[in-house]
């Protein structure tokens, strides 16, 4: 399949006893009106495919704590979950980037005005085939694999063998495939060598048995070593370290681990010159357009309060509210 490009807070704190009791209204999920409370009803969730992992987990704790409540994730590209979002077809959606002013104004048409909170860090992994020994990449070099001005893996490091370079998506207005084109090529148009494979499992399993392929994958599908699933997608697949330095040497490399997904602050890195910021860092936002308090409200005060964020912490994700500590050696 073709890929094709589509064209271009509050945080809610934890729930109080009492304010669980009361009762909401929502609707627009796709179906007729029914009444829901934080903790009861349901409601159904739009969430691009590449955070399945993260949010299927969440859903799974938060159903153990609250029987009564009925979360559907709806998993679809990232581009189409916040048009239905918009339309009323869900009341809530988790997306890597928060709703630009023509969604706002298109929502406020409707007199909604829906609460964003920004719940965790995710990273843009690089997955490349085991035997592929071309594992550390710049920005400069993804940039051109990516727009086509590097179209065979010869042009990286001279390794002939492995062919013209074929780039894997997960699906079409996929939140990977927006980030690559803001973050990456800035709009400029991708390479003729680029298809999605419709999932994100796909996508690994086509890297896996494909030495020339190059794929790109939310982190959260190979981060979580106590998920079983998660390991038998990382054991069959390479992950590259990336750089953003000029002239990198070779430890200036760094893979999507939790604590490169910390942000540092300008003195640590002015202090600690070996410290870097891992360059496919995406923040992750939970959008909740529930007019009133019903189950919208509390799935979304969870996944940001202590239990929710404790969840990222344990999947390899980094929590909003719970940055990695980063230890580091004094120089001496």
């Amino acid at each position: 399949m073709t890929f094709l490009p589509a064209k271009p807070a509050f945080f809610l704190t934890a729930l109080a006893g009492g304010w669980l009791a009361l009762a909401g209204c929502q609707s627009g999920n796709g179906s007729a009106a029914t009444t829901s409370t934080p903790t009861s009803g349901a409601v159904a969730v739009a969430v691009d495919e590449t955070f399945a992992p993260i949010l299927q987990a969440q859903v799974d704790t938060f159903g153990k704590l609250y029987p009564d409540a009925h979360v559907k994730l709806r998993f679809e590209p990232e581009e189409n979950a916040l048009v239905d979002l918009i339309n009323g077809k869900v009341e809530v959606a988790v997306a890597s980037r928060e709703l630009n002013a023509e969604e706002q104004a298109a929502l406020a048409k409707q007199t909604i005005y829906p609460r964003t909170t920004h719940i965790g860090i995710d990273g843009l992994a690089i997955v490349l085939h085991p035997s592929n020994p071309d594992s550390l990449l710049t920005i400069d070099q993804l940039r051109a694999i990516f727009t086509g001005k590097s179209k065979a893996w010869s042009q990286i490091s001279g390794q002939k063998k492995l062919g013209d370079i074929n780039v894997v998506f997960d699906a079409n207005r996929s939140s990977t495939a927006r980030f690559v084109r803001d973050s990456l090529t800035r709009g400029a148009a991708l390479t003729p060598r680029v298809f999605a494979a419709e999932s994100n499992p796909a996508l690994l399993n086509y890297v896996a048995a494909h030495p020339n392929a190059i794929g790109v994958v939310g982190v959260n599908w190979i981060s979580d070593h106590d998920d079983p699933v998660a390991m038998k997608f990382f054991r069959k697949v390479r992950v590259a370290g990336i750089t953003a330095r000029p002239n990198p040497h070779p430890d200036d490399f760094i893979q999507p681990y939790q604590v490169n997904l910390a942000q540092k602050t300008p003195a640590q890195l002015a202090q600690y010159p070996e410290l870097q910021n891992y360059p496919l860092r995406r923040n992750l936002y939970i959008i909740n357009r529930e007019a009133r308090t019903g189950l919208g409200t509390g799935f979304a005060s969870f996944v940001a309060g202590k239990n929710g964020q404790l969840i990222f912490q344990k999947s390899g994700l980094l929590p909003a509210l719970m940055q990695a500590r980063v230890v580091t050696t004094p120089k001496r």
